[in-house]
């Protein structure tokens, strides 16, 4: 049996509640503004309820059944102050208001966007950029539209037709009263039904919506490749794929509005007919006024906008609990790596670094590591070296705690980095990591990411110990030059020599070089082989290493496969021994003999 697709659920309802909690403290926040508007919306609206009834008094003062015509000054000057108060109230109340809606935006943006970054990378991983930004993006959007017309639109609206109802019912025949209580039930009862029907295409509206502006920018980030491969009109039909999809959800949600909309006019249109018919009957046999018929068809025009706003009132606050639904729900993604309770601050003191048999599996059936156990004394590098897939870059990785050890422990001096705090813990750590990404500022700005608050002189030093520093002169805007989009406008060695001026600036305990070299022409890697030999001094430092040629002075040098050690010693020892390393060397020096000068 096919499900319904109507799914109203108590968990739904439930997380409902629970979004519409979640505000509750930023409304406390500026409790006395709140107070202040809700006071303003009250007096807005007892004002406009009394225009109605100020207009009865004026069309009754005028009828020329009686003896004397004068015009009512008094109740005319009333009248135009009621219509300016109904207006002036509304608008302080805005003003009022409007600190608070801001205030909570930029809280709830501010939480997601720090919890996006306490998450783990195993989430980073998996993440669909664009995807991620559109739901934060139409969640803060929601947020506002969510406390302005809940507080200042529902409440109201109900308010007003709670005073309207009571003032039909004390002066007229109770039938005023019924009709009208009739009519708002049966619009109510239809539009609530509706609009649940409603918000199962406004979700599947967002997910499209989503995956097509993940396509997008997922395509824009990899332009070159798409060129490189022609691709321009298949990533367009993928694009494109997408939107059709959102272009029928789209259509289906614009008429099923448009039905609502009509039908919703229907009931109104009925109810002021019968109201109407009843308030004329009642004049013709004069137990009511041409005031009192004026009177009950303003109040009717009066209810009729705001419940018919009430409807798409109600229609958008389901809409925007939608659209911050997937934003709270980044919210309740687990961290995975989280300070313990009791972390402490690492003290870095000689910074010796140990792996005691370390296990580790990205996924349940991928392990990548087996009782990988090795020191880095202080002060010493170590480098480790083998084939892609050996598991060089995951101990870089476990060092960051990007991930935690499945089995085994990593210390440094003595302190389990699981107990520490990740913030101490990375400070003391500096990379340079094989595939730098940049951020799209200037180069000065990329430099000094490495210790923000660095001065330009220690900014300059770095760069010259990079040896970038002269590049960046004889760029016309030389610092102050943008570097584009992940840092392409720039080559790879440009970039990697930018990392490692930025990892010299953080000035760190512990360095780790990721293939940290392999962007750069010998003539560059020599001259920065050197400089890196240099910061590393006193420094504790493992070295990732695809080329042997760059290791050979290590300390200690590792030599992994398929996530074991399998040799460590010297790079003289591991020759003599002619097992892997050898072989590893042998095969190099072969290719860099075979390779044709240009």
């Amino acid at each position: 049996m096919r499900p319904s697709p109507i799914q109203p659920s108590n968990s739904a309802n439930r997380a409902d509640w629970q979004t519409l909690r979640s505000l509750v403290p930023y409304l406390l926040e500026f409790k006395w503004r709140v107070i202040v508007a809700m006071s303003l919306l009250i007096f807005s609206k007892l004002a406009n309820v009394s225009v109605p009834l100020v207009l009865k008094e004026i069309i009754d003062a005028m009828d020329k059944t009686k003896s004397v015509l004068v015009v009512p000054v008094f109740l005319v000057v009333g009248y135009g102050v009621l219509r300016l108060f109904s207006t002036l109230f509304g608008e302080l109340r805005d003003a009022v208001f409007a600190n608070v809606t801001q205030r909570a935006i930029r809280r709830v943006a501010l939480q997601v966007f720090e919890h996006l970054h306490s998450l783990s990378l195993r989430f980073h991983l998996d993440r669909q950029t664009g995807g991620v930004s559109r739901d934060i993006e139409r969640g803060t959007r929601g947020i506002g539209f969510l406390l302005n017309f809940t507080l200042f639109n529902i409440l109201p609206t109900l308010l007003e037709i709670g005073l309207v109802a009571a003032i039909l019912l004390k002066k007229y025949n109770v039938w005023f009263a019924v009709i009208t209580f009739i009519t708002l039930v049966i619009y109510i009862a239809f539009t609530l039904f509706i609009t649940e029907w409603r918000m199962v295409v406004r979700r599947t509206m967002n997910d499209l919506d989503s995956k097509a502006n993940t396509r997008a920018i997922d395509s824009l980030l990899n332009y070159e490749t798409v060129k490189y491969f022609g691709n321009e009109q298949y990533e367009a039909h993928r694009y494109d794929h997408h939107m059709e999809h959102w272009e029928t959800a789209a259509v289906r949600n614009q008429t099923s509005l448009a039905l609502l909309n009509s039908v919703q006019s229907v009931i109104i249109a009925i109810g002021i007919t019968a109201l109407m018919l009843l308030a004329a009957d009642q004049v013709v046999k004069g137990k009511m006024t041409v005031g009192d018929l004026v009177l009950v068809n303003v109040f009717m025009i009066q209810l009729y906008m705001p419940l018919h706003f009430l409807g798409f009132v109600y229609r958008e606050i389901r809409h925007a609990l939608a659209d911050m639904e997937k934003m709270f729900s980044l919210l309740h993604e687990d961290r995975e790596i989280a300070d313990s309770p009791n972390a402490a601050v690492l003290q870095v003191g000689s910074a010796a670094v140990h792996f005691e048999q370390v296990s580790f599996a990205y996924a349940p059936d991928r392990q990548i590591l087996f009782d990988v156990s090795f020191a880095i004394p202080a002060g010493h590098t170590v480098a480790v070296v083998g084939a892609s897939g050996a598991g060089k870059s995951t101990l870089s990785r476990l060092l960051f705690r990007f991930y935690d050890v499945q089995q085994g422990r990593i210390l440094i001096n003595g302190q389990d980095i699981r107990e520490v705090t990740q913030s101490s813990l990375r400070a003391a750590i500096g990379i340079v990591p094989q595939d730098t990404v940049l951020f799209n500022d200037t180069i000065y700005y990329n430099i000094a990411y490495g210790r923000p608050e660095a001065t330009r002189e220690e900014i300059i030093a770095a760069a010259q110990s990079a040896h970038i520093h002269d590049f960046i002169e004889s760029l016309p805007q030389g610092y102050d030059s943008m570097v584009g989009e992940r840092g392409l406008k720039l080559s790879g060695g440009e970039k990697q020599r930018v990392a490692i001026a930025r990892a010299i600036l953080k000035n760190p305990a512990i360095l780790i070089f990721d293939e940290a070299t392999s962007a750069l022409d010998s003539k560059s890697e020599k001259a920065i082989q050197a400089e890196l030999r240099a910061i590393a001094q006193n420094r504790t430092t493992l070295v990732i290493a695809h080329r042997l040629s760059t290791v050979v002075d290590a300390d200690q040098i590792l030599v992994m496969d398929k996530g074991k050690i399998v040799e460590r010693g010297t790079h003289r020892e591991l020759l003599g021994q002619n097992r892997l390393y050898a072989q590893m060397w042998n095969l190099q020096k072969q290719e860099e003999h075979a390779q044709p000068a240009y």
